[in-house]
């Protein structure tokens, strides 16, 4: 399994889909760089390209990143392919992780690599993989990097920061790393020691105070939910530099499953001493969001926010599952959603479907227009409303939510089983019906979640709360609405309003 979350301000919640091709000779293929949506030239294109749903292929093939930039001087703004067009180049070529670590590689050697540091996560249904890649600089083609294999019984996470310590030379087995990945280093200053002792993270993405808070601290948290004796890292995630690394994987305490992995997606640091729901940012509701910019100064001194693994700015966010006991018609699954991971619902979908369903596609509705049948829009409209009131709607949210999930995990043992029968009679058959069914579990879930919002909305306005019984909401009994709760705030936020304000709102005793 790899879980990601594509976290950006300007990215719109979508499905992408690039259908299985034959491609006539002499075909040329557009490079768009992701990030910006600009042209940047052409490459030949493969002569047949495989079904690709999201960040996964008809053969079980996964990929999935996050940046973290390194020293600013190795970028190559001549170079053609950047991060998002290797990714979705790749899973349109191969059938493994190993094949998809070569083409990578390949690519970016002989078009050049455009952007800066990156970390990816590469998976198929028997390996997992950790690539890390950042260029040689102006007018050089090509990366230095380095690849690790994630042992099976392991579990790995990167979050904006380099993660990779040691290089296994003479392990091809679970290493594999550009052959000039160290003279580079020492072409650059940045390592002078012996070759066994080279760190690609210290040499191209050495730590910062910041860096560490908000992004190792991610890491951190995953860790320290599945696995055992990370107290001991816990200094590095709140920010010393001078702490040992937390290693490129952990074994956790029991076997994840899906539920665990799209569930830690929704991390705020809870129980944690960077939780972010129990200091004054959280507001009288308990809100574990902190609006941009993430630092700020006071007297001379700059602070900052914490920054969870669920975030406001995501565009979309998946899991995806490599089931190698099942046949590639079938096995892989997206389990994707839309928008902030802690109030998105993860929907599966089947890697061979023929098209997206109609509230996931590109083009229905973007970042600058709004559109009632687009789940992006849906589900943004519903976590705004959280974000203001957040403790007691996530209380509503929350069972909608793993209701709908936890359906779904029930269902998928249905669809695999139906689809394993027509897949008997016809691979075109079998698709049809995962395609049908991806549409009515996105649609479905889709207008639930507009239902949920409209159900909010009258629930909360204007700060109340009404009356339920029965499942709805509660009448006067003559056909009006019986009057409604007024919560108010806690009585901590009360407590620091009278420490913030004094005697200014005390009422004066009568006499």
């Amino acid at each position: 399994m790899i879980s990601y979350a594509a976290d950006s301000h300007t990215l719109y919640g979508e499905l992408y889909h690039y259908p299985a091709r034959i491609w006539p000779e002499g075909t040329m293929r557009q490079i768009i760089e992701w990030d910006s949506n600009r042209p940047i030239g052409y490459i030949p294109e493969a002569r047949e390209t495989y079904n690709v749903i999201g960040n996964m292929n008809e053969h079980q093939v996964a990929i999935t990143e996050s940046t973290w930039g390194g020293r600013e001087e190795l970028v190559n703004e001549e170079g053609l392919i950047d991060y998002g067009s290797l990714i979705y180049i790749t899973l349109q070529r191969s059938k493994s992780a190993r094949e998809a670590i070569k083409i990578m590689t390949d690519l970016v050697a002989t078009y050049g690599y455009r952007s800066s540091g990156e970390s990816f996560s590469i998976a198929d249904k028997n390996e997992a993989w950790v690539l890390e890649m950042i260029g040689k600089g102006p007018g050089k083609k090509g990366a230095v990097w380095v690849a690790m294999r994630i042992p099976d019984n392991a579990i790995s996470a990167h979050a904006n920061q380099a993660r990779i310590q040691k290089i296994l030379f003479n392990d091809p087995a679970n290493c594999l790393y550009s052959p000039d990945v160290i003279d580079l280093a020492r072409e650059k200053g940045y390592f002078k020691g012996k070759d066994a002792d080279f760190s690609f993270a210290k040499a191209y993405n050495p730590y910062t105070s910041d860096n560490l808070r908000g992004c190792e601290a991610r890491v951190w948290a995953f860790f320290n939910k599945f696995a055992s004796g990370m107290d001991k890292y816990q200094a590095l995630a709140m920010g010393d530099t001078k702490a040992e690394p937390m290693p490129l994987w952990v074994i956790p305490t029991r076997k994840l499953s899906v539920a665990d992995v799209r569930n830690m997606m929704r991390n705020h640091f809870e129980g944690t001493p960077m939780d972010m729901t129990q200091d004054v940012g959280a507001g009288p509701y308990k809100v574990p969001y902190r609006w941009r910019p993430m630092a700020w100064a006071k007297d001379g001194k700059t602070y900052f926010n914490e920054r969870a693994i669920a975030t406001q700015q995501t565009g979309f966010v998946l899991v995806a599952q490599c089931r190698g006991w099942l046949p590639d018609e079938i096995g892989p699954i997206l389990w994707f959603g839309v928008d902030d991971a802690n109030t998105a619902v993860f929907t599966p979908m089947y890697a061979n479907i023929l098209a997206t369903p109609e509230c996931y596609r590109v083009g229905n509705g973007d970042m600058m227009h709004f559109s009632w049948t687009s789940a992006f829009w849906i589900h943004n409209w519903v976590a705004n409303m959280a974000y203001a009131r957040y403790e007691p709607m996530i209380g509503d949210i929350r069972p909608l939510q793993q209701s709908i999930e936890e359906g779904f995990d029930r269902q998928v043992k249905e669809v695999d089983a139906r689809a394993l029968e027509l897949l008997k009679e016809s691979p075109d058959k079998a698709r049809a019906y995962l395609t049908r069914y991806a549409a009515d579990a996105a649609n479905g879930t889709t207008y639930r979640w507009k239902q949920l919002g409209e159900y909010l909305l009258v629930k909360y306005m204007d700060g109340n709360r009404k009356k339920e019984e029965n499942g709805q909401f509660k009448t006067n009994g003559y056909g009006l609405s019986a009057m409604p709760d007024f919560p108010g705030y806690d009585q901590a936020f009360y407590d620091r309003i009278v420490e913030e304000t004094g005697d200014k709102f005390l009422i004066p005793e009568n006499k």
